[in-house]
C-alpha cells in the first residue's frame, strides 16, 4: 500500500474510535455532548508536550495524557451532570472553548494556532492504530450488552424511572462520561501520532459536531452503522478532491455535504441508516444462508 492509503486507514480508524466514545455516551445513556473534541486536545497537549519538554517515553506520556482527560471529565461532569440534558450540551461547547483559549494562553509550551509539530516517530503506528480500534470497538460492544450497559439504555429511556430503580443516576452519569472522555483521548493521542502536528483549530467544536454527524447517520443505537459511517464519511472528503461545482472544491464544504445527509437520512430513516441493528457472526451466517445459496440445488427424492 502506499503511504497516502495507509494514511488514510489510520485516519478512519480514529474517526471509529471518536465515534465509538460518542456512541457510549450518547446512543447508550442520552447524553449530548459537543465537547469530545475538547478531550482530545487535552491528551494530544499533555502526552506530546511532556514526552519533549521532559524526555519521558511517549508511552508513558500517553498513560498520563489519558488520565488527565479522565481527571478533567470528573471535574467539568461534577457540577454539569446535575444539570438538564440540554444545559449540559451547552456546558460542553464551552468546554471546548475554554480547553482552546488555555492552549492559547500556554503559547510557549504548544505554539498556539502555529501548532506543536515535535512529536516523536512511532514505527508500525498503522498496525498500533489498528490494534486500537479494534480494542476500543470490542470494550464499546461488551459494554453495551453488559449490565452497565442496560442501565445506562434504562437512565436514556427515563431518567426517573431508573431512580425508582435504585439506580444512582448521577454516579452513572459520571462514569459513561468519563469513559468517553477516555476514548476521545486516545483518539487524540492517535491523531498527533498520525500527523506529526497538532493545532487548536483540530480540535474545535466542529470536530465534535462530525462525530454526532457520523453517529445519527449510520444510526443511534448501532455501533455497527456508528463504525461504518465514520469510516465511509471519513473517506467521502478525500474522493471529494479537485471536485469543484461553479469554481468552488467540494471538500472545503464537507460539513455542509455532511448535514445535508443528515437532513436527508432524518426525513427517510429517522434512527439512521442501520437503526438498532447490530452485525454479528450469526447475523451473516444467517444472511449467507438466504442470500448466497448454491446455484444447484440437489433434491435428495429417496431414490438410489
Amino acid at each position: 500500500m502506499s503511504n497516502y492509503q495507509i494514511s488514510l486507514i489510520m485516519l478512519a480508524c480514529i474517526s471509529i474510535i471518536t465515534v465509538s466514545g460518542v456512541f457510549s455516551m450518547t446512543s447508550l445513556a442520552g447524553m449530548f455532548s459537543l465537547g469530545q473534541a475538547a478531550y482530545m486536545s487535552i491528551s494530544a497537549y499533555l502526552t506530546f508536550c511532556l514526552a519533549y519538554y521532559l524526555q519521558w517515553p511517549v508511552w508513558l506520556t500517553a498513560i498520563i495524557g489519558i488520565l488527565g482527560c479522565a481527571l478533567v471529565a470528573l471535574i467539568i461532569g461534577a457540577p454539569t451532570l446535575k444539570l438538564r440534558r440540554d444545559y449540559f450540551a451547552l456546558m460542553t461547547v464551552a468546554l471546548g472553548q475554554m480547553i482552546a483559549a488555555i492552549v492559547i494562553l500556554l503559547s510557549e509550551y504548544t505554539n498556539a494556532s502555529i501548532g506543536f509539530s515535535r512529536i516523536p516517530k512511532v514505527d508500525n503506528l498503522v498496525y498500533i492504530i489498528l490494534g486500537i480500534t479494534l480494542l476500543v470497538v470490542f470494550m464499546v460492544r461488551n459494554l453495551k450488552y453488559s449490565r452497565f450497559g442496560r442501565m445506562c439504555m434504562a437512565l436514556k429511556t427515563d431518567e426517573i424511572a431508573a431512580r425508582s430503580f435504585g439506580i444512582d443516576v448521577y454516579k452513572l452519569k459520571m462514569k459513561i462520561y468519563i469513559f468517553a472522555s477516555i476514548i476521545a483521548g486516545i483518539g487524540g493521542i492517535c491523531y498527533g501520532l498520525r500527523n506529526r502536528v497538532v493545532t487548536p483549530d483540530a480540535f474545535d467544536w466542529s470536530k465534535s459536531s462530525e462525530m454526532q454527524i457520523m453517529l445519527f447517520f449510520g444510526g443511534t443505537n448501532s455501533l455497527t452503522g456508528a463504525i461504518i459511517s465514520a469510516t465511509g464519511l471519513t473517506v467521502l472528503p478525500e474522493f471529494l478532491k479537485g471536485v469543484s461545482v461553479f469554481g468552488a472544491d467540494l471538500q472545503s464544504f464537507k460539513t455542509i455535504i455532511y448535514c445535508i445527509l443528515i437532513l436527508v437520512v432524518i426525513n427517510f430513516r429517522t434512527q439512521g441508516l442501520f437503526g438498532e441493528t447490530e452485525l454479528s457472526f450469526k447475523r451473516l451466517k444467517k444472511w449467507s444462508k438466504r442470500y448466497i445459496a448454491p446455484k444447484d440445488k440437489v433434491i435428495n427424492t429417496g431414490d438410489k
